[in-house]
């Protein structure tokens, strides 16, 4: 079994739970009648796009799961940007496992390196800008730890794992609390650390900042209105853009003076990588 590991990832429950969704109670009823016991083949997982790598352990551990002995040679590095065409991992062993785990390897491997990708496109948009990418909670329920791995493999910076490690006021906390100054004022009272605060208009900067704001989040603000914010708050405290952030408008934004830029739709909506594995029975 692959030795990799995530903070608040189970491998071993990943893989588990995986496989019980995939065979249910009958196995891989194909497998087992088409392809005899003993039968072995070769394969190669290769990307038909050029991408940036994320997922090759779990695949690995897809793989060793259902057969201990199968032999791989990995050809690549997480967060390695390759051409379209690159053999990424060899295997050799029986062919009835081998092919029992192979959607459940490539369906990881193709999601996770194609929000690499995404990142890193993002992340070579700003890359002489001095901002920093940052992805969201934007994420599919389960899967945070390995969406938000993949978007460290294409260069971006993790925001907050979840609602337990920083205080972020949004506008329906504003509402319910009956203004900024207010909500920033009970989140630091509570002694939150970290207060993470959402306006979207200059007259909410000195506000949140007078209560205690540690970051602000300047949210779908225009890139002038953007600037001015910037000014404003100068190095009080480190800020933040957001809000229909796409790859044509980031370059413009990082330059208004933002610290950081977040961007939902890296785990949101990236588009899975094409990546295949093709086999041969060894002679």
């Amino acid at each position: 079994m692959t030795d990799f590991t995530l903070d608040r990832f189970d491998l071993d429950a990943f893989i588990a739970a995986t496989f019980a969704e995939d065979l249910g109670d009958g196995g891989d009823v194909t497998s087992a009648a088409v392809i005899p016991e003993t039968a072995r083949f070769k394969g190669a997982m290769d990307s038909r796009d050029a991408i940036v790598v994320a997922g090759i352990p779990i695949a690995e551990a897809f793989f060793r799961t259902l057969d201990p002995d199968v032999e791989i040679e990995v050809l690549v590095s997480e967060g390695d940007s390759v051409p379209a065409g690159t053999d990424l991992m060899r295997l050799r062993g029986l062919a009835r496992p081998m092919l029992t785990a192979e959607r459940s390897a490539l369906n990881t491997v193709q999601h996770m390196s194609g929000i690499a990708t995404l990142a890193r496109r993002y992340v070579d948009e700003i890359a002489s800008t001095g901002a920093v990418l940052l992805d969201t909670r934007k994420t599919i329920p389960g899967l945070r730890a390995l969406e938000k791995y993949a978007t460290r493999m294409g260069g971006a910076q993790n925001h907050r794992m979840g609602l337990w490690d920083a205080a972020m006021i949004k506008d329906n906390h504003v509402a319910v609390a009956g203004g900024v100054r207010e909500a920033v004022r009970r989140a630091v009272d509570a002694g939150i650390a970290q207060v993470i605060v959402e306006v979207d208009r200059l007259d909410q900067i000195e506000p949140a900042l007078e209560a205690g704001a540690t970051h602000l989040l300047l949210d779908n603000m225009p890139v002038e209105m953007l600037r001015s914010a910037v000014e404003q708050i100068g190095d009080r405290v480190p800020t933040e853009a957001s809000g229909g952030v796409t790859l044509e408008s980031i370059n413009e934004i990082a330059k208004t003076g933002v610290d950081f830029i977040s961007v939902g739709r890296l785990t949101q909506s990236a588009p899975a990588a094409d990546i295949g594995l093709d086999f041969a029975e060894i002679d």
